[in-house]
């Protein structure tokens, strides 16, 4: 094994490694600190409850853990025990087309992924989810969503595939630039036609027409400058009795979707409290600065890519010959995990403080000023969702601020406001 090959095994290793470190910490502090309820939490949760998200926590991290060295150590056995390159010299023994053996290459790799993981989505869905009361879907209805989901992937990849590897091809020199802009421009195009095509394909969604929820959304949301055009509900306690709400549409012209769940939990001042949190991201336009750090990290990306892969310097520091482009890819996408790492926390960060200036803005435009703090508790009860994380776990993964921190926040600007 090449010097460069073993030093990027360590630090691989050595990254892993860390990040269970962080799980575990987390886990213990949750059980030291865990059965304290938090101010703000009295009525709503007690200690019987705070047992229960222990377990639930426990367990769905275990399972998580269990999965990420399985699938760790297959990656690094394909990569560093010969795999890959016998994978891609049977790839390119297909065919002789470029784009033939590209579309190959990945999506097969996609299948093996998927199929990997579908014990640990049996697991987690029909073991851990019904034991604490959350899931509702049936095995049939599990199945289907599997092959529904594997054809959409099949189809959306082979698109992506076809395209992307016929510029590569076409413009040998400015693929990096023509690729991303292809990139971007099929990713506004899904977020547009996803809840249109895809959406509807495993969810009912039904008009709120003639409901006053409906009439004080549009109000509401009109105060922040943006046009609701309709209003649904989706069927998604058919799968899992967990909450949720979300805004789609390019613009500032939105459908709103809630979850019947979300519906069946909360009373209207918090379903339009978690709804003003939301327009609150639109108007400080946090998505837009999102998407231009993210494409712009994505332009970097493809262009660096197409400076290591010209070079050829991965096919040989990993011992592959022949046509490698693929297998450098992958390579390339392994290197960078490793790179972004570090980075983490900073998006993690810079996350957190949209999701502050948001609860600001909610706080200030809902009804009723601290109706987005009771949505919280109650979404945190209903989840069994950990109120003690560790703070190094939180300042690492959360992209949002703790819950028990963003309700005494919450709290104390609603009696600003009032």
């Amino acid at each position: 094994m090449q010097t460069s090959a073993l030093f990027i095994l360590v630090v691989y290793i050595l990254i892993q490694g860390a990040s269970y470190w962080l799980d575990t910490i987390n886990i213990r502090h949750m059980k030291q600190t865990g059965l304290a309820i938090p101010p703000g939490f009295e009525g709503y949760i007690d200690e019987e409850l705070l047992k229960k998200t222990h377990a639930y926590t426990i367990e769905h991290n275990t399972v998580g853990l269990i999965e990420s060295v399985i699938s760790n150590s297959i990656t690094l056995v394909f990569l560093y025990g010969g795999l890959l390159a016998l994978y891609s010299s049977w790839i390119s023994s297909l065919s002789t087309s470029f784009i033939i053996q590209g579309i190959l290459f990945f999506l097969i790799l996609s299948y093996a992924g998927s199929l990997l993981s579908i014990p640990f989505s049996l697991y987690n869905t029909f073991k851990i989810e019904n034991k604490y009361g959350f899931n509702t879907m049936t095995m049939k209805l599990w199945i289907t969503d599997l092959i529904k989901s594997t054809l959409i992937s099949t189809v959306l990849m082979g698109i992506v595939l076809a395209c992307g590897l016929w510029i590569i091809q076409k413009s040998p020199e400015l693929w990096w630039l023509y690729v991303w802009t292809f990139f971007f421009v099929f990713s506004i195009f899904m977020m547009y036609i996803s809840p249109y095509v895809i959406e509807p394909l495993f969810n009912k969604f039904t008009p709120l027409e003639g409901d006053t929820l409906e009439e004080r959304i549009k109000a509401m949301m009109q105060k922040t400058g943006i046009k609701v055009s309709r209003v649904f509900k989706i069927d998604a306690s058919k799968r899992s009795h967990h909450t949720n709400a979300y805004f789609t549409g390019i613009g500032k012209t939105k459908r709103i979707v809630l979850y019947d769940t979300l519906l069946n939990k909360m009373d209207e001042d918090e379903v339009l409290a978690v709804l003003a949190h939301e327009g609150g991201h639109w108007k400080k336009k946090h998505v837009l600065k999102m998407l231009v750090v993210f494409e712009a990290l994505s332009l970097a990306g493809a262009f660096i890519a197409f400076k290591v892969l010209k070079t050829g310097i991965l096919a040989e520091i990993f011992s592959i010959s022949g046509n490698a482009f693929f297998a450098e890819l992958v390579i390339l996408g392994f290197v960078f995990s490793i790179v972004s790492f570090p980075f983490t926390p900073l998006f993690s960060a810079f996350s957190r403080k949209h999701e502050r200036e948001a609860d600001r803005f909610a706080v200030d435009l809902a009804p009723r000023s601290d109706a987005l703090a009771t949505s919280l508790i109650k979404l945190s009860k209903d989840n069994l969702s950990n109120l003690h994380p560790h703070p190094f776990y939180a300042a690492f993964h959360y992209s949002h601020p703790p819950v028990v921190e963003r309700v005494r926040r919450i709290y104390e600007m609603a009696k600003e406001r009032s």
